[in-house]
């Protein structure tokens, strides 16, 4: 399995190898949806919070006594079903929505959804950009060229989610220079995750042998743990 590398102004300038373990994994849908529904558990972010009876203010004093007025009993003017009452069973911030994940499920997502953008031409691989400093005007001549790319021409008309450009070795200058587009995302290809790579139409890959081989290390470094974990413990 081969692809064509290119450079920052779009021109071929050579090919690498590609590992057959994260780029041709057949398509699973059911496990890619249960970790991408997993992170998106994670993430979550709550807001919404209401007051139970026990934490809105009044309602000290039984409203009326218990017998003889003809109407209903009530101890507390802070019941649910009273207005300005407490809420029951409503939403709260302080409810965990963290859940587990396993990791080897999570990197076979991962290769799988690399595996589908891999077949349907949304990867494109460069094999670095010269960016000593950081320059937004150069970034965007960059995205320009590479939109030049056989498949990739939303590149420089889509105005959401277009790329992730997947980094080797973090780079100031590199973040800096595409941190104006709000289209385009930066960071190490060793750290992207299912959700962000579905997100975006493309993937861009810088120095892709170096880049493979932090993210094969880095999951490699992570069933050593569990490996080595699981030995102590026999």
């Amino acid at each position: 399995m081969e692809a064509i590398i290119y450079n920052q102004i779009g021109k071929p300038v050579g090919k690498t190898k590609l590992p057959e373990s994260i780029f041709g994994v057949p398509w699973n849908a059911d496990l890619v949806h249960e970790v991408v529904r997993l992170m998106n558990s994670n993430s979550r972010n709550n807001i919404a919070h209401t007051k139970t009876r026990g934490e809105v203010s009044g309602g000290g004093k039984k409203p009326w006594k218990q017998k003889g007025t003809g109407r209903a009993r009530h101890g507390s003017s802070r019941s649910p079903i009273w207005v300005g009452g407490g809420v029951a069973h409503g939403p709260r911030n302080d409810k965990n929505f963290d859940r587990k994940i396993n990791k080897k499920a999570r990197a076979k997502a991962l290769y799988a959804i690399l595996s589908k953008k891999f077949k349907e031409g949304e990867i494109l691989f460069v094999d670095s950009f010269d960016l000593k400093t950081p320059k937004t005007k150069e970034a965007k001549s960059i995205l320009g060229a590479l939109s030049t790319v056989k498949g990739f021409e939303k590149l420089s008309t889509k105005k959401q989610n277009t790329a992730i450009v997947a980094m080797d070795v973090k780079s100031s200058a590199i973040e800096k220079s595409f941190q104006n587009f709000g289209n385009i995302s930066v960071e190490e290809f060793r750290n992207i995750n299912p959700v962000s790579v579905l997100n975006h139409t493309y993937l861009i890959i810088m120095n892709p042998a170096e880049s493979l081989k932090a993210l094969t290390a880095k999951t490699a470094g992570k069933a050593t743990v569990i490996a080595s974990k699981t030995a102590s413990k026999s």
